[in-house]
């Protein structure tokens, strides 16, 4: 993360109850520390609430409810894990709404976990080299992904990692995706 700089590029946190609270926290505040201004996004006013391992865990501000959040104000997307936050994401149009938008717009998107989930609704997986929580392997192969078990992935506008414990290198390969930015790519269409 050495001299990755995120100064005022500003970053989205799509998440609701059930996130895997260190797959929120750790890469938040490495994101604040490179610079970056993290807002939360939810499908919930208030607050959130994660979920730390194998009971529920601490609650979290809402900064912008999903349905006041413009997508085009924001630089890069991250989707924290954890069972219930993205499945509830992934149930919820505005949020895969929200989804689609930094796709289409060759926006960079980090995903831990579960997250790739509501990268699937979104129909923004095929032919791209991922990785995630192998409970959802099957998932991405079959929305034409394909799945590799390695601690982090990048491919493209998107980085991907497996589960807590490769916090670390995901942190790093998402701050240096992001530092790098969006590609004045064309619109890429959606199926």
């Amino acid at each position: 993360m050495a001299g990755a700089n995120l100064q005022g590029k500003k970053v989205a946190i799509l998440a609701t109850d059930g996130f895997e609270q260190v797959e929120l926290l750790e890469p938040r505040k490495a994101l604040d520390e490179a610079g970056a201004k993290t807002q939360v996004v939810s499908p919930k006013d208030g607050k959130i609430r994660g979920w730390n391992m194998k009971e529920w865990g601490n609650e979290v501000p809402v900064d912008i409810p999903i349905k006041s959040a413009k997508p085009d104000e924001f630089d890069a997307l991250l989707l924290p894990g954890g069972v219930m936050n993205p499945d509830r994401l992934r149930m919820d149009p505005q949020a895969v709404s929200f989804v689609k938008h930094f796709v289409e717009h060759s926006k960079p998107i980090a995903a831990i976990c579960h997250g790739p989930w509501t990268l699937v609704e979104a129909g923004a997986v095929r032919d791209k080299t991922m990785t995630s929580w192998t409970s959802i392997k099957t998932d991405l192969k079959n929305a034409g992904a394909n799945w590799v078990d390695k601690e982090v992935v990048r491919d493209g506008e998107f980085v991907t990692s497996r589960r807590p414990d490769d916090i670390p290198a995901f942190n790093r390969e998402m701050i240096q995706l992001f530092a790098e930015g969006t590609r004045q790519a064309p619109l890429r269409k959606m199926a």
